[in-house]
């Protein structure tokens, strides 16, 4: 049996494009970064396929165009870091902080985030079939157009975001809230919405779009004593 190869460990240090090339120059079969800084570089266009993020920050980074397809990060920083046009295909996200970053035309497709904070996030454009997130804030992201259609929603945070366009046609919400979201054109038919908060909506706002949802019994009274009707 041919045994895995070893990947190349960058530990501790703090690097630049220069550095960053160098490595790359070495051809390993993969990189492995640990608490390691990039903080305000422009890593765009570099080949970083496969290459592994733990406890690294790249605050203001620009990744644009860059080649991160089968990528890990772990334990991350990565405030306002750009990855405008990256691919990221089967990328995945546990416990960063990845507030107002730019993922504008990302290839996210089949990538998944688990416990990350990406607020004021803007994924407008951005490719997302198979697109995961779990036990996520996405509080005032721009989720624009994006399809969760019959997907399992767990403990997402939709609060002031941006979902005008968006799918959610028999998806499962498990927690998470949708308070004060837009929701211009949004689709919910068919959608189990029990275990979400729906604080801020207006019934008469909703209209066909939630068609055929499910509601609890206190979420339906909520909404309709928003008309003035009075629920015993």
């Amino acid at each position: 049996m041919t045994e895995a190869a070893t990947p190349l460990s960058v530990i501790g240090r703090t690097l630049s494009r220069a550095d960053v090339a160098a490595l790359l120059a070495e051809e390993a079969p993969a990189l492995h970064f640990e608490d390691c800084t990039f903080d305000g570089e422009d890593l765009s266009r570099l080949v970083l396929r496969g290459a592994q993020f733990f406890d690294c920050s790249f605050t203001e980074t620009s990744f644009e165009r860059a080649d991160l397809r089968d990528t890990r990060w772990m334990g991350c920083k990565g405030r306002q870091a750009d990855f405008h046009l990256a691919d990221l295909t089967d990328a995945r996200w546990a416990r960063c902080d990845l507030n107002n970053t730019v993922w504008a035309r990302a290839t996210l497709s089949s990538a998944v985030f688990t416990e990350v904070k990406l607020t004021g996030a803007g994924f407008h454009e951005a490719r997302t079939l198979g697109l995961g997130f779990h036990d996520s804030l996405l509080v005032g992201a721009d989720l624009r157009g994006m399809s969760f259609r019959k997907q399992t929603l767990s403990q997402l945070d939709l609060s002031d975001a941006d979902l005008a366009g968006c799918d959610f046609r028999e998806a499962v919400f498990e927690g998470g809230s949708v308070r004060n979201a837009h929701l211009r054109n949004a689709r919910f038919e068919g959608a189990d919405l029990r275990g979400v908060d729906l604080g801020g909506l207006k019934l008469a706002s909703l209209g066909a779009a939630f068609k055929g949802a499910v509601l609890s019994h206190d979420q339906a009274a909520a909404l309709v004593e928003d008309l003035g009707v009075r629920v015993v």
